[in-house]
């Protein structure tokens, strides 16, 4: 344990301003947890090797935490809250069978707020038995580093796997999730933001014990995120949602939500209890409907985004431009001079004598040609 104490120690020294102090004590949690592992887990016990699994875990752990420390407080808070959000996005459904996505969303955050609460017991509880840096009943994160580290926790305790008798396993928050969708959940404070407080700044000021506010607003302060792209990227994601919603798409719905935390195949399977052959059917209807969404329900926001507008020559470098322009049939040049007048669907029907399906339906065709240049 000393070693990897050490080697914790010294990186986060080297990769944060926290001081001394408070990097030991980090690193000796962090060392505890890693060690208890690696004593615990029968499969890296029968593997062997035990010093070289641990300082994998060491360094899997530090990485996260560092990933949180350079995020900082408001944006790793949104990181979380949207990881957490998109792993139980599926098993949240509004009572009355509504479906409405913004109702799903408020359940989620109301779910969460009991969440970070539970995780945060348990990082006090597990946090306990490090003997070099002893976490209390009452321990909350004061600096950036330990609200980073407070966070990387949070999410891995939500990604532990619980195993049944069956041999199957399930990741803990979705388990949570099922058992909220049952009741009505708890009023609880909310320890999240409580924890926000205490990380908001780089001075690592102490922690405000009066202000206490409602996860809600981590919502909020994603909505007013300066960033273009990044409000951008979330409109996408709304409207995509919004679109899969309406044409019942449920399935693809909870499938683009697991698609958005980067899990793989077979982590989406397991989830969502598909077979790979089912997993890949669904993968084709959503690239269906994804396809749909992007040339012709929305092509204008999601070619915003992708900075592959009309004002942009949709993308193309200029020979590529060149060439699509050139390839164009008269009357598909036409429409393409019309939409870079912004002219609408209708007055471009009655100009080109179409009718307006046919208008989408040619239009749909070009910005499909203009993609797979692009690409």
């Amino acid at each position: 344990m000393e070693a990897i104490f050490e080697l914790l120690f010294n990186e986060l020294k080297q990769s944060t301003r926290a001081s001394e102090l408070n990097c030991r004590e980090v690193a000796a949690r962090l060392a505890t947890e890693v060690t208890r592992i690696c004593n615990e887990s029968t499969r890296i016990q029968a593997l062997g090797a035990v010093e070289t699994w641990a300082t994998k875990l060491a360094h899997h752990r530090l990485q996260q935490c560092l990933n949180y420390y350079k995020l900082g407080s408001k944006a790793g808070r949104v990181e979380l809250h949207s990881t957490l959000s998109a792993i139980v996005y599926r098993y949240i459904t509004p009572r009355g069978a509504s479906s409405i996505y913004q109702n799903r969303l408020t359940l989620i955050e109301d779910f969460l707020q009991g969440f970070y609460v539970e995780a945060l017991s348990a990082f006090r509880r597990e946090g306990a038995m490090s003997q070099l840096a002893p976490t209390s009943s009452t321990y909350r994160p004061h600096t950036l580093l330990e609200l980073a580290e407070y966070l990387a926790f949070t999410e891995r305790y939500a990604k532990r796997r619980i195993r049944f008798s069956n041999n199957r396993s399930q990741q803990l928050i979705v388990l949570r999730a099922q058992a909220f969708v049952q009741k009505q959940p708890p009023e609880t404070s909310v320890d999240m933001e409580q924890a926000a407080e205490g990380g908001a700044s780089e001075s690592e000021a102490g922690w405000d014990e009066a202000l206490v506010q409602q996860v809600r607003q981590v919502m909020g302060t994603q909505e007013e995120a300066p960033n273009q792209e990044d409000s951008l990227r979330q409109s996408v994601i709304n409207e995509l949602m919004v679109y899969l919603q309406e044409r019942q798409q449920e399935d693809c719905a909870n499938y683009f939500s697991l698609r958005l935390q980067d899990l793989t195949a077979q982590e989406i399977e397991a989830i969502m209890g598909l077979t790979p052959r089912q997993r890949d059917y669904l993968q084709q209807r959503f690239k269906y409907h994804l396809v749909r969404f992007a040339l012709l329900h929305r092509w204008e926001l999601v070619h915003e985004w992708l900075e592959a507008d009309l004002e942009r020559n949709l993308g193309l470098t200029p020979e590529e431009w060149q060439a699509f322009v050139a390839s164009l049939e008269p009357q598909q040049l036409s429409l393409l001079e019309s939409k870079q007048r912004k002219l609408s669907d209708r007055e471009i029907a009655q100009n080109l004598g179409w009718t307006i399906t046919q208008i989408q339906k040619q239009w749909f065709k070009l910005l499909e040609k203009a993609w797979d240049l692009r690409n």
